[in-house]
């Protein structure tokens, strides 16, 4: 199935398009080196039909910015939380295509396999670009974990019914923590590794953070109230 397709989607399909999905899911370490990473963030109301996508490309280890993707595009599929994705995957395929490089690993401001069906927006987009990504999340979407300690990069185990989905980890002391968890094509100890080499003083990882602001930028620009803004992918 392409994304162009989910609009005839109902919810239902959808989450059978997940489960289908969740079997080619590969959770494996990344075996070779990062030299380009990028960030990934979305931008929309949900009451609109509009939805603004953006990639930053930097070099890796030392975060300068070397290149960036924007999208515009329309849905007509409804938000319902679990399938965002199906919203949002669409439009972020566009930035995707128009970069004329690819990041080594792309991480996305939102769940991995972290989702009640293991199908948060990075392990799909991993799946549909066959690429490998990272979810970084600022709120839970689904597991269990332990409060981890005040202090930056303490960290704490994420459970579903038995399974490592995730890690809770503290970029910053007295903030509260973001939720990583791997894709498609990284291990879990490497998606948390590459995020705390991501940190650069604020709660959120440089990548997603500065795809925050592009895709608020082109929001802005496109001349659409930013009242009731989402930017939470699951």
């Amino acid at each position: 199935m392409q994304p162009s397709d989910y609009e005839s989607l109902t919810p239902t399909q959808a989450i059978a398009y997940q489960h289908e999905l969740r079997k080619l899911i590969n959770i494996t370490p990344l075996d070779k080196p990062i030299k380009v990473i990028a960030g990934a963030d979305i931008s929309f109301n949900k009451y609109s039909d509009i939805v603004y996508a953006g990639i930053v490309l930097f070099s890796y280890p030392d975060l300068k910015i070397i290149g960036q993707s924007t999208a515009i595009s329309k849905t007509t599929f409804p938000y319902i939380s679990g399938l965002l994705a199906f919203r949002e995957v669409p439009a972020l395929l566009d930035a995707w295509n128009k970069l004329s490089d690819k990041p080594d690993v792309l991480v996305l401001d939102g769940q991995g396999i972290a989702h009640k069906r293991r199908l948060g927006i990075a392990t799909h987009f991993g799946l549909i670009a066959h690429t490998p990504t990272i979810g970084s999340a600022k709120s839970r979407l689904t597991g269990k974990y332990e409060e981890p300690g005040d202090e930056q990069f303490a960290q704490s185990p994420m459970y579903d019914k038995g399974e490592l989905i995730g890690v809770a980890l503290r970029s910053k002391k007295k903030c509260n923590p973001i939720y990583i968890s791997p894709g498609n094509m990284v291990s879990m100890e490497q998606s948390v590794e590459i995020i705390k080499n991501c940190i650069r003083g604020y709660r959120i990882p440089e990548p997603t953070r500065q795809a925050h602001l592009l895709v608020n930028k082109i929001r802005i620009e496109s001349g659409e109230n930013n009242n009731m803004q989402f930017n939470l992918f699951d």
